[in-house]
Order: structure tokens, then sequence, then C-alpha cells
């Protein structure tokens, strides 16, 4: 039988429809970062964002859901970054197919469905299936056997290869701990004319049978002693690789064949001249354009450190194979428009991003050509001798000079049959970030270990609050009291203090009791729901069990209030004025500022902060009411609210809406947007590649902010005794007669040195027919000692010359040689000789050269020891 040719797109939507009509609900893909769980870089697998519900912490309005979930798998645990283009199924970006039940249907529902999508829609051969099964599962060998009839010489079970009962490949565990239970795995068999064997045989890692689709049933709950307990709703978690099954679909072998890599493919090679199409770099070009433009879209920029590291990783490793099939300008980014075409229909927020992503890549690329050159260069010379070793001191030299990550000098290398020498790059690393460290000098409170109740926050509505201690800390240890002067935290039953998060400094202020206070200085988090009071003991001695009256700072909630405020109305106006693609990056929100971070490839502008300005102003103005409502998430989204990238929300969440902003947030607020008072940027600038920064004050510190620009301008329109409104054209005055001065004193001293070039003329020595000058120019700068070399070397025709001008301590030098001399003398050379003697180095053309110097009084010697110089050439 043969399978018909169905597109990935229409693989995909195909999937999800099949699904649907068996009551899943379509769940969008998440993104590349995920916001559930802090100790992945980035999303993996389509369960990642639904692992929340399997360890009970969230619900969700449906028990089936479907998604294609886009994956990447290029960095920490799972990182196949350097097979990318050397095999015929691995890549840095790929979409997992997956259906899920939470409590819901199991293994019967799954299997079948599973068998009918693969045979009956997407007509698979029924003889080229295989199955595996964990040894002792025997409900799904059953129900692959007598319900579905696959034959069983073709069902295998898989059992302990690792020496515990639990450790198979067909048992998924989600830790050590846990949800966890027996898998399913689906082979497709592409012949006996590929080599390999059957799942569970000594061959089975050849490419014959390939897995292509995985059903894992959570059932079991993983106990500290290594025993099972069964769970109270058993769930399901399926995934399948689309690229795979693609290949399977449009009967290739290899993922690189498929329709959308054959489009990516032939765009990298109209890019980069290539006609070869075959060539593996275009492989690796076209497989990174996903991870890297899907990264962008997502909020990941290139930079020097965790996941932008990664992404520029990968960035960089395509601009490498791009040059090396000859391609030395910015390629990479012209690829977007052909993916976007692709994928952007299945991905929409990808065809939203497109020109954003297009800049995103192409300053990346302009960044990493002006070094690549440079470090290609260093790195062909250190392999060029046939050393089959990168030393790890060159390999970190290109890594901290050149912006070469390890892998891609490990990428050349292979290429080359060298290997690297990586325990010495970790040791040069490593001395680099004890230097830094030890530069650093930081501190690090412990971590504060609390198994109590959590408090309750009443700081919405009150200032203050009468509380009980429940735990106090003396320097991370607990303690049963504080005594007077001692620093420490405080735990209460009960608070108004915000403790710091979302971007909002922690409250200060006091708790007190009759004979004892305690200074709060600041609030953290200690778990969730448990705040730290951070402070010292100023009186008395306070003990666990006594009762406070905690008063938060009122002027200083007040300040941050009208800050973290102002920032929803900024954030809004901000996507207005400049567009969509910009999202929060960080802020920091304090009693001073509101300082705000956003992806944003160029600078603001004057014109655009003022609209900014005047957007929330105008919002300012109307002194809308703040309206706080606590919802249940999928009815939050509904409302339009904005979930910020990357955070993680519960089931339950707080909207807040401030003038025409609706956003997810948590801190505290003004209670009319007119109680911010007055909003005006201070500053805006560039903190990383694609991120700007803007700070911005409200209320009293605004107000103090414009008094000391008035106060400013009053000063200088005194110091120009002019009237402040007419400071700027006093100004403009004032510049136009210094101009005028300036070149009033360029032309003096251009008569000066031509005249001190006439009388310099007849120092000039003959050295074997070359006319040798060094001299000192009174009062010249950089420009009058080039002028009046080149009048001197028209003059002396066959010549080499040095020019020194003096400044306090500081020498200025130029040399000039003659065109005829060149041959024998270079200026660059000559002039660096003379710098090297005043505590200076320099360089430049053949025929004119500039240097610079520290110590004026080694210049007589210096000037003296040219002729020599010369002769010893000429």
């Amino acid at each position: 039988m043969s399978t018909p040719n169905f597109t990935v797109a229409q693989i995909r939507q195909t999937f999800l429809d099949f699904f649907k009509e068996r009551g899943h609900a379509v769940v969008a893909s998440s993104p590349l970062v995920p916001g559930n769980d802090p100790t992945l870089m980035f999303t993996n697998s389509g369960m990642v964002q639904f692992k929340d519900v399997f360890l009970g912490t969230d619900k969700r309005p449906y028990v089936r859901a479907a998604s294609v979930q886009a994956c990447l798998r290029a960095g920490g645990k799972h990182n196949d970054l350097e097979n990318v283009g050397y095999t015929a199924r691995h890549h840095t970006f790929f979409e997992m197919l997956g259906n899920w039940s939470f409590g819901d249907y199991f293994k019967r529902e799954s299997l079948t469905w599973a068998w009918e999508l693969l045979t009956e829609v997407y007509k698979l051969p029924k003889e080229k299936l295989w199955a595996t099964v964990y040894q002792e599962d025997d409900e799904a060998y059953d129900i692959w056997t007598k319900v579905i009839g696959l034959p069983p010489e073709r069902v295998v079970r898989i059992g302990d290869n690792k020496g515990a009962r639990y450790a198979s490949d067909n048992f998924w565990m989600m830790a050590d701990t846990g949800p966890c239970g027996p898998c399913s795995e689906i082979f497709f068999d592409h012949g006996p004319e590929i080599a390999g064997g059957p799942p569970g045989s000594p061959d089975e890692d050849g490419d014959r049978y390939i897995e292509i689709w995985n059903n894992v049933f959570m059932q079991f709950d993983m106990q500290p002693d290594g025993s099972v307990k069964p769970l109270p709703a058993p769930c399901v978690d399926t995934g399948m690789g689309l690229e795979r099954l693609a290949a399977i679909l449009q009967h290739v072998h290899s993922n690189y064949e498929i329709d959308i890599f054959e489009t990516l493919i032939a765009a990298a090679g109209r890019e980069t001249h290539t006609k070869d199409l075959a060539n593996p770099s275009l492989r690796v070009i076209a497989d990174h354009i996903r991870a890297t433009a899907f990264l962008v879209a997502d909020g990941v920029i290139p930079s020097n450190e965790g996941r932008g590291y990664v992404q520029r990783r990968i960035i960089r490793r395509a601009i490498r194979h791009g040059y090396k099939l000859g391609q030395k300008t910015p390629f990479f980014h012209k690829l977007v428009p052909t993916l976007v075409k692709l994928m952007g229909e299945a991905y929409p927020h990808l065809a939203a991003s497109e020109q954003r992503v297009m800049d995103v890549l192409k300053a990346e690329e302009e960044r990493f050509y002006e070094t690549l050159a440079n470090g290609m260069e260093i790195l062909d010379a250190a392999l060029g001798g046939g050393q089959k070793v990168l030393p790890g001191d060159v390999a970190f030299k290109l890594h901290d000079t050149y912006g070469f990550p390890l892998d891609l000098s490990a990428d050349v290398c292979r290429e080359r049959g060298v290997t690297v020498d990586e325990a010495g790059f970790n040791a040069a690393m490593e001395k680099q970030k004890a230097a830094g460290r030890a530069a650093g000098k930081f501190k690090m409170d412990r971590a504060l270990e609390y198994g109590g109740a959590g408090n309750v926050f009443t700081g919405y509505e009150s200032l203050q609050e009468t509380a009980k201690v429940v735990a106090l800390y003396k320097d991370g240890t607990p303690v049963q009291q504080l005594a007077e002067g001692q620093p420490g935290v405080v735990v209460l039953d009960k608070t108004p203090f915000y403790a710091e998060s979302g971007g909002q400094v922690g409250d200060s202020g006091l708790l007190a009791a009759e004979g004892l206070q305690f200074g709060v200085q600041d609030t953290q988090k200690i778990k969730a729901d448990v705040f730290g009071h951070h402070g010292v003991q100023t009186q008395g001695t306070l003990k666990v069990g006594d009762v406070v009256k905690a008063s938060v700072d009122l002027a200083l909630r007040q300040s941050t209030m009208r800050n973290h405020s102002v920032t929803h109305l900024m954030h809004k106006a901000l996507r207005e004025v400049l567009g969509g693609h910009v999202q929060q990056k960080g802020s920091l929100v304090d009693a001073d500022k509101t300082r705000f971070d956003f992806t944003q490839n160029s600078p603001v502008t004057d014109a655009q902060i003022r609209e900014i300005e005047q957007i929330v102003n105008a919002e300012i103005l109307a002194n809308q009411p703040t309206q706080a409502r606590v919802m249940e998430i999928e009815a939050a989204k509904a409302t339009g609210a904005m979930m910020l990238f990357g955070e993680k929300y519960g089931e339950t969440v707080r909207v807040l809406d401030i003038g025409s902003s609706r956003e997810l947030c948590g801190g505290t607020h003004v209670s009319r947007t007119g109680d911010i008072g007055l909003f005006k940027v201070v500053s805006e600038s560039g903190v990383a590649a694609g991120v700007r920064r803007v700070e911005a004050v409200t209320g009293r510190n605004a107000l103090a902010y414009l008094q000391e620009l008035e106060s400013t301008v009053s000063s200088a329109a005194g110091a120009l005794k002019t009237p402040a409104p007419e400071l700027q054209s006093r100004i403009g005055q004032v510049l136009e007669q210094v101009r005028a001065l300036e070149k009033e004193v360029a032309a003096l001293k251009g008569k000066l040195a031509s005249s001190q070039g006439d009388e310099l003329i007849a120092q000039a020595v003959d050295v074997k027919g070359t006319k040798v000058l060094a001299a000192r120019l009174e009062g010249a700068d950089a420009k009058t000692l080039r002028e009046t070399m080149d009048k001197l070397k028209d003059k002396l025709k066959s010549a080499a010359i040095v020019l020194a001008a003096v400044d306090g301590a500081k020498v200025q030098l130029a040399a000039g040689v003659t065109a005829d001399r060149m041959g024998q003398v270079k200026a660059g050379d000559l002039v660096n000789f003379v710098a090297q003697q005043v505590g200076g180095k320099g360089g430049g053309k053949p025929d004119l050269a500039m240097a610079g110097g520290t110590d004026a009084s080694k210049l007589p010697g210096a000037l003296q020891s040219v002729q020599q110089w010369v002769a010893d050439r000429v």
C-alpha cells in the first residue's frame, strides 16, 4: 500500500482536527521559554505547559487537550546542537504533536486513536508499524494484540536496562519521586534495505526502525523508597515528532528532505549563492533559522548569558556555515520571510514579529561579521601545523575576544579531524570567573528554611495591621528572640508589608509594641505565601509569639505605588508609539523612579518620548479609578489582559485596570490615575542587543526633577546674561563665536607652523640621498602637524620626516615619507620607533603615520635618534 503525500502544514492541521473531533481542546503552542518551570532552559516537549496540571498545582477548564508545540533542544540537559547538520533527524527546533488526558480517558482510547490516526487518516501501512510496551504492562500489551490486532511478534516488551525495576526506556518518570508510569512507543519500519534491527534488539540503534510516537501513561506516584502507589486520576501524555512523521508520509528517509526543509534549504542556497543544495552547511542554516527566529519572536535576544547566549551560539553557528560557503556579508536574516510564509499561519506570533526578527538577526550578524574573519585567521593559524588538538587557551581567546562559542570552534575542528582541549578552555574560563568574583565581593544571604503556614497579606486594603510574630531569624538561622541592636528577619501571621515581586521593591516601615521596635528595611518572599521582614531590632527584645503593630512607611509606599501604576500606562504607551513588538524584559519600581526594560532594536527618539509622555499624562489627567479583580486565568485571558512574557500564573490571577491599560499584576497601586500626579521620562538608553531602558519619575519626584532643570536653565541664562526664554538663541550665538575663534586660532597655528616649516627646511640632513628632518613645532596640534608635513614633503622631494608637538607632558608625533623612499622606510615604523622612546606607540600608512607619547622629557633624544634609524635603512 502506498501512502499519500501530506505537506507539513496538512499533517499539523489534520492532527489537531482529529483530536478536536474527539473532544480535545486545541491548545496553542506555549513560548519556547517555559513560564512554569525554572529548571528548564527551553520548552523541550509538549507536556511542559501542562506540568503543573500533572503535579496537581494547576487546573484547566478541560480534561482533554491537543497541541502542536514548538520545541527547542540546544542547551542544558537536552542539547542536540552539535549533531545538527550531521545526522538525518537531529534539530535544534522541532514540532511535537501531542494529545493529553487529565484524569479522563486512558490506555485503550489513547492507543486505539493513535492507531486510527496513523493507519486510517495518514494511511500508513499497518504491516510497517511496530509497538513497544513496558515489560509489566499487560494491559497495554493486550490492547495492542487483542483490541487493535497488531501481531504479537511486532509488540516488544521493554524491561529493566539499568539495574532497577523502573529504570527502563519504557517507564517514564517526571523526577525521582512523583508522577510516573509505563510508555508505549510506536515505530515505523523503513524496510530491509536500511540497516538496523527492531526495538529491543542488539541492532536497535540502526535507521531501519524509527520511533514516531510515544504514549506515556501516568498511573503511579513514585515514593522515596522506590515503591509506587496508584494515582487517583491516571493521565495520558503523548508526543509525536512532526518532522519524523512528515519524512515517512513524504517517502523520504531524512527529515531534511521534507517539504519545509526543501524550501528553507533552497532559500539558504539562494542567499549564500550555493548551487549544491546537498551541502551540509545549508542544512545547518535551514535548521537554525527556525530556532533563532522563534526565539526572537518569543522574546529571547542574543546576549552573553543564559538563554540569550544559546541564541547567540545558534546564530553564529549559522553565520559560520554561511562564511564557509563564501558568504562574507549578512545573509541569515533574509531567510525570515520564507520561514514566515511556511509557518506564519500556524504560529501567528511569528508572522506578527517578522520585521523585528529580521532586525535582531541582522544586528547580530553585523556584530559577528566584524570579528569573524579575524577569529577564523587565528583558528586557521592554530590548526595550520597539522595539530590534532586545539589548545584550550586558543579556544578561550576565540570565545572571549572574537565571540566564538566553544561549540563553534569545535564545529570547525571536527570538520578538520581535530579535537578541542575542553579542559584547558574550562580552566581559562574558571580563572576569569574567579577574578570576576574576587572583584565583585558580593554577599548573599543564606536561604531561610520555613515550614509553617503562609501569612495573610492585607496590604491592598490597609497599611497597618496587628499581627503575631510566628518566626525569627538571625544570620539565616531560626531563633526565639532578637535582642536590641541585632539584625534579623521577622515572619508575621499577617502583614500589610508588600514583599518584593514583579519588579516592585519590598515595603519598609516599623513593627512596634510596648517597649520594643523593629525597623523594617525591606520585605522579601521566603516562599510564595510567606513574607520575611528584614531589618534591625532597634529597641527592646522581640520574641516569637509577641503581638506587634505592623506599620508600612506611608510616604515610601505611596511613591512606589505611583511609580508602579505609571509603569502600566507607560508600557501601553510604548506599544502604541513603537509597535506591538514591545515586550517587557525587566523592571524595577521603587519610591524614586520606575525603570523599564523592553524589546526594541533602535533608540527611542526625542519625538517618540514626547508622544509617550503626552499619552501617559493624558491618562493621569483623566483621573479614572483603578480596578483590581481576581478571576480564573482563562477568564482573565478572555478580557484581553496583557500577560507578561515568561511569567508564571496560577489558576487564579489578579487583573488590574489602570486607565486604558489592563494587565495581570499582583503589585500595589494608586486608587485613581490622577494620584500619579505627573509623569516625566528622565533617560533612555540601550542595555543589551535589542533591549532598551526607560527611566521615569512621578509625583513629587517629577516636580523636583523639573525644578532642578529650571534651576539649571536659570543659572545658564544668568551666566550668558540673557532671559531664559532666549537661552537657546543665545547659546547658538556663543557657539558661532566659538567656531569663528577656533577657525582664527587654526589659521594662526597654520601660519606659525608654515613659518616654522620654512625655517626647518634648512635643518634637514642629507643621508645617502634622503633628506632627514626631525624637529619640534611649537603650538601645533595634530591637524597642523599633518598640514606642515605635506608642505615639507613637497619641498624636500625625497625625505623622511618626524614632527613633534608638546602639550605639558604629552607628545603628539607625525612621521612622513615621500613616495620614492617608501620601499626602504615606512612612516608607520618610523613613528612607532620614536613613540616608544617617549612612552607611547603608534602607526599608520607607509606615507603618513601618527602617534602619541606621555613623557615629553625624552623627546629631544628621540628626535636625535631618527637620523641614524633612517641611515640604517637607506
